[in-house]
Parts: C-alpha cells; structure tokens; sequence
C-alpha cells in the first residue's frame, strides 16, 4: 500500500487542465475541497482511477456547474435526491463526483464517519494535495488505512440501517478486491439483511452485475446465500435448497447452481483447457462485451425451473424428476430480468440458455447412437444463434458440477469434443445456408406455387434450407425441383 507522501504522484495521472480547473473553482466559490472515498481508497492501493470523488460542505451541483464552465465542456448528472446535494461531471473520459456533507455532518471529519465503510471513510485536504505536501495528512478518523491493509471490510457506525445498500455494496468491494467482511460487521449484515426490500430494485441490480461481472462471483455468490442475502434479492433461489436430484447429481438444486457458477468462472478464465481444439473461436466469443456476466447468470439461473417441476415418481421407484424443468426456467427468468430491470437483449440472452441448457447433452446421448448429422447441428444452430459457444459453456459447468454415481462416464470429454465437431460442421455446411443468400424465397412459393402467405411459409423454407445443409439441394433449380416434388405430394404441408 502506498505511502501519504507518495499520493502526490497521481497527480501526472490526469490532465493538468482539470486539477487547474478544480482549483478555480475551488478559489471562486472559497470552498476547501477534500478528496474522499474510493479516489483515495484506489490511490492508496496504487489504482489509478478514473472517478475523482470531492466533498465539500454544501453546493456540490454547484460546484459541478463551475467545473463544466471552468473546462469550457464536460456532461452534468444529477446524483442527489431530495436529501442529498451530489453531482457528477463527465469530461474527456474522466468522472469527477461531487458531494455535500451529508446527514447534517459539520465537518469533514463527520461526514467521514457517516460513510459506508471505513476504508472509503478516508480524505485528502485538496489544496493541500496539490501544493503543500508538507501539510499533506490522511484524514482517517475510523482507521480505514488500517482496514484497507488488513484486507478487511469494517462497516461505519449504522452504515446499513442508514442505506440497507451498502450491504451489497461490501459484497460487491469483496468481488473487486478480495476484501472479506469483520466479524463485527457480518453480524451486522445478517441482523439488517430484510432491509434490502426497501432498496430501489435498479441500485440493487447493477450492484448485482458488478458482483456478476467479477472474477470472484461464485465466492461472493457463495457468501451471500450464507448471509441470506442473496434470498432476499433473489428468493426463488432459496425454493432449490434442500431439495435432493437423480442419482446423476451429488449436490442439492441450490447448491448444484452455486457450483455450476464457479465452473462456470473456471471456464471463462481458462476456455482452451475444456475446449483445446477451437480456442480462437472461444476468445472471440467471450471478448463480446458483457459476455462474461451472462454467462455467469446462465449458471446460476439454469435450473431456476426445477422446484416448480419437481416430482417423485412413486411408479418408477421413488426416482425424482424435473420434466419441462428448461422451459419453465426460461420463463422465471424472463420475470426476474424484468424485476431486474434487465435490457431486453440480456433477458432474452440468460433466458434462451436456459431454455436450450439440456440440448447439448441431448445431442451427446444422440451421437453416442448414430452420429452428429448435420441436419441436428442446423437446429442447434437455428436456436442458439449467437450463443452456440455460450450454450456449450453453460452444458459444460452444468456437468461438472454434478458428481452422481449414475451420471454417465466422460461426459465433460464428450462435450468437449462435440463442440469441435459441430463448429466445424457449422463453418463448412451450416454459415452458408444460414448467412448466404436463400435459394428460394417466400415471393417464390407465391409467385411459382400459389402457395398463400402463412406460418407454413416460415416452416417449407426451414425445411429446404436443412436439405441444403444435407446436400440434397445445392443450388436454385435443384431446390425448386425439390419443392415442387413434395408441394405436390402434399408432403412438406403435413
């Protein structure tokens, strides 16, 4: 961690303009400016970030107001509420927040002591900061240096009950750096953990995706459900604890979609150690932007479906069963990315793994039997679109977290080669049929075979395009011979 004295250097991490613009501000409003929070927090980590965070006494829109003046450009964003006087400024890629003291605090040194934790309880004088090092102290009147250290997360005096938030907010400072809570602390979060309904659902969710977005979110995941926090947020997670699977899985639902995120994680840092044989296509495939987090919520959202599915077949032995579990799942979570707040594209993409998240291992029992048709890749490749890769990512976390006796030998072996196969297949047969021009269109059944427009339509050009696939038509005249055949014959309508 750094020394005081050496915080100064960050100043050459940021254009001068801007810390020249500051302190005219500063200067015209005759405002002491102090630098707070996680600004000071990442400097002393040796972070350099690009949020700068003030707090003054009051007027901090103000003082955003000032700043945008003083640089001749720069967005405002409102920050504030009814009680608070906060304000940010975004400018050529930086974010400069301000905030008023809070809560009626008089000074720094209580405003400091009305924070969330106290390794953000922490403030630099700025003009101090910048021009006289010699009088350049850390306010840090709750020990967060200390803290910060040690590694740990020690909440302010009635931090949650202040703002419940900020419980998911440790979390979301244990998935970024390790940090892990006091016991003090933890204690704290299990007693105030209910308050977290009161929270607005939109601060909730993007604490939820940054935790998501993490290298650490089976972990943090993990010590979340133990708190009962991650219930509260997501209660229909808490329906799968406790309810016992076939004999193909070792692990309760609940604790079987925990595991199926840290593999999932696994994964996503080491894709070519699951999938050697076609790591360049995995390294685009995840290099998409928020590629990552989706696929983290398709691992602990997979199974979302099977305790509304959950049966003992009493007819077969006792053995349990979860039919339709896939469907039902995609439709739960649909509802909760709309709880969420969710974009359509991320709903759409979490709940469609879902709802295919037993496909691959269907096409494995399939190929063990009579090989991989390229007609079977087609229908894979139709439904999963851009997330073929994703879908044999979710299958693969899937299986190896569950470690049953009866779960079928070499399973993580079979996937791992299928996927090969089926990209393979997909590049040399299936992009051209999908992506290239069709050779017949809905204008041609019109037009050729007086055909009416209808949802047939959608299902005679799937059906020629699966012929294309298998070879069967390989260019225009071929394919019309070929539909005129079966139009007439009345077989392509049944």
């Amino acid at each position: 961690m750094k020394d005081i004295a050496e915080l100064r250097s960050h100043i050459t991490d940021y254009p001068p303009q801007l810390f020249t613009a500051l302190e005219s501000v500063a200067e015209k409003l005759g405002k002491q400016f102090f630098l707070v929070g996680g600004t000071v927090r990442d400097w002393l980590l040796e972070i350099t970030p690009n949020d700068l965070d003030f707090t003054v006494d009051c007027d901090a829109v103000r003082c955003c107001r000032n700043l945008i003046h003083a640089l001749h450009g720069g967005t405002f964003v409102p920050l504030g509420t009814a009680e608070e006087d906060a304000g940010r400024v975004v400018w050529n890629g930086f974010t400069i927040d301000f905030s008023s003291y809070r809560r009626g605090a008089a000074t720094i040194m209580e405003d400091l002591a009305l924070r969330d934790f106290t390794l953000n309880a922490m403030a630099l004088e700025f003009s101090s900061f910048c021009h006289r090092p010699e009088d350049l102290r850390l306010l840090d009147p709750l020990k967060g240096a200390r803290d910060l250290e040690n590694g740990l997360l020690r909440s302010c005096p009635n931090a949650f009950p202040n703002d419940p938030l900020r419980m998911l907010r440790g979390y979301r400072l244990w998935a970024r750096f390790g940090f892990r809570f006091d016991g003090e602390t933890l204690e704290s979060v299990y007693e105030h953990v209910s308050l977290i309904s009161g929270v607005s659902i939109e601060r909730v969710s993007y604490e939820m995706d940054l935790i998501m977005a993490s290298n650490r979110a089976h972990e943090v995941i993990s010590a979340m459900a133990e708190s009962e926090l991650l219930f509260q947020v997501i209660p229909s997670l808490q329906d799968g604890v406790g309810m016992l699977q076939p004999a193909s899985h070792h692990l309760d639902v609940f604790s079987h979609s925990l595991a199926a995120l840290g593999n999932m994680e696994k994964i996503i840092a080491n894709p070519e150690h699951f999938y050697p044989e076609c790591n360049i296509l995995l390294s685009e495939y995840l290099a998409r932007p928020g590629m990552a987090e989706v696929l983290k919520w398709g691992a602990l959202l997979h199974d979302l479906g099977k305790p509304a599915t959950h049966t003992v077949r009493e007819d077969k032995g006792g053995r349990i069963t979860f039919y339709n579990h896939d469907e039902v799942g995609r439709k739960l979570v649909q509802n909760l990315g709309r709880e969420l707040r969710w974009s359509n594209e991320k709903r759409e993409r979490v709940a469609s793994l879902t709802a295919m998240h037993m496909h691959p291992f269907h096409l494995c029992n399939v190929c063990r039997t009579s090989g991989l048709s390229k007609k079977a890749c087609l229908k894979l490749a139709r439904r999963a679109g851009d997330d073929l890769i994703g879908l044999f990512f979710l299958a693969m976390a899937d299986s190896l977290a569950g470690k049953g006796d009866k779960k079928p030998d070499a399973m993580e072996e079979e996937l791992g080669s299928l996927l090969c196969d089926v990209l393979d297949a997909y590049d040399r047969h299936i992009a051209p049929a999908l992506h290239g021009p069709r050779f017949v269109t809905g204008k041609d059944l019109i037009e050729r075979f007086s055909l009416q427009p209808g949802p047939q339509f959608s299902q005679i050009l799937d059906l020629l395009q699966e012929a294309q696939v298998e070879g069967v038509v390989n260019n225009r005249d071929e394919a019309l011979t070929w539909l005129k055949s079966r139009i007439e014959s009345g077989g392509i309508l049944k």
